[in-house]
């Protein structure tokens, strides 16, 4: 009998922290035919006795099949929930410092609340400027930071976008080599679901506001967390957003991106002073620079 088979490549992505990934759907042979009169004598039909015990077992399988998924599910978020926690808590000194530094700017911001260049206030309306003041702190403290762009082309799965965060490059072990941190001032809300299930939302409920955390560590959240989004949409049998899928979320923090290192156009600093106002020749007193001018009043008839 005649067989099909298809099979549909998908071009694979190198993102930091994965290897080569290569995914290959292939559809099951099927072998169409027709019943052919047989000159067997025709069994007799089952007694409706039979009936009911087949039914009986059917109804078993069906609730044991139930149950096993059930329990699938259940197990699932389970190691979801257990393997972020474990990627989450491991965390190494240059991790630390870092983190540290972030959060006193982010603190020391939130509780002076801050007017940036823009004339916005940094911490929930100007995030550019938000990035460019931590940026500076850290290159402050000492560290190799700076504000990171990165831009990726559509492709048949993902559309393209681009994203900003920021990342400090640390040298200093030699035998290591060079350590990637990146930090995402908004992490968790780029995991939320408007439709989610409870589950998907308690899992991300773990995760921290301010991400700081290597790229390999990263890269572990994003599988975790789009694993558990692919499943939640599974369950609730809906469409998985391609802005959901796990290439896409790589390809913001893990992709080819630009590195962009400024000093912040307006510092803090001790002073907390704001930036002059520009003078206008509309609001200025021409009387006071020229005490000489006179006016003279016309009348309009």
């Amino acid at each position: 009998m005649p067989t099909a088979r298809i099979r549909i490549p998908i071009s694979p992505q190198n993102f930091v922290g994965d290897g080569r990934e290569q995914q290959e759907a292939t559809f099951s042979d099927m072998v169409f035919g027709f019943l052919e009169d047989s000159e067997e004598p025709l069994q007799a039909s089952p007694s409706s006795e039979e009936c009911r015990e087949n039914e009986a077992l059917d109804e078993e399988d069906e609730e044991r099949s139930e149950n096993g998924s059930v329990e699938e599910e259940k197990n699932f978020w389970e190691k979801q929930h257990q393997l972020l926690q474990a990627t989450l808590c491991r965390t190494s000194s240059l991790e630390s410092r870092i983190r540290n530094v972030t959060k006193e700017a982010m603190k020391e911001i939130q509780m002076a609340g801050r007017i940036c260049g823009c004339g916005r206030p940094m911490v929930g309306g100007c995030r550019n400027c938000l990035m460019t003041e931590i940026s500076g702190r850290l290159q402050n403290a000492g560290f190799n930071s700076a504000i990171c762009k990165s831009k990726w082309r559509s492709s048949p799965d993902i559309p393209s976008g681009e994203h900003k965060f920021l990342d400090v490059i640390d040298n200093s072990n030699t035998k290591k080599g060079e350590v990637r941190v990146l930090i995402e001032l908004n992490f968790v809300a780029e995991f939320e679901m408007a439709k989610a299930s409870e589950e998907y939302n308690r899992l991300v409920g773990r995760l921290p506001e301010v991400f700081v955390g290597k790229s390999e560590r990263l890269n572990t959240v994003i599988k975790i967390l789009c694993s558990a989004a692919k499943k939640c949409m599974k369950e609730k049998k809906m469409h998985l957003g391609p802005w959901r899928k796990q290439r896409y979320m790589q390809a913001k923090w893990l992709g080819t991106c630009e590195r962009t290192t400024m000093m912040p156009a307006f510092s803090m600093g001790r002073s907390g002073r704001l930036p002059k106002p520009k003078t206008s020749m509309l609001t200025v007193d021409l009387l006071e620079m020229f005490p000489n001018l006179h006016c003279t009043a016309v009348e309009v008839v």
